[in-house]
């Protein structure tokens, strides 16, 4: 992950990053709980990463 500074003295701005990365692992369990994707786009693709989580816990 590329890591910006904003620079800004808002807290809610710089709390935001750590916000994000919250929300995203919480869509990461919710998703393999469900059983439902979640699709990200990494060097111009688009991947589920639920379903490569669930490859390497099978592979375990």
């Amino acid at each position: 992950m590329i890591r910006r500074t904003s620079g800004s003295k808002d807290p809610d701005i710089q709390a935001s990053a750590k916000a994000l990365r919250r929300a995203a692992r919480r869509a990461r369990e919710l998703g393999m709980q469900m059983g439902t994707p979640v699709y990200v786009v990494q060097r111009g693709q688009i991947i589920d990463l639920t379903k490569q989580k669930r490859l390497r816990v099978r592979m375990k």
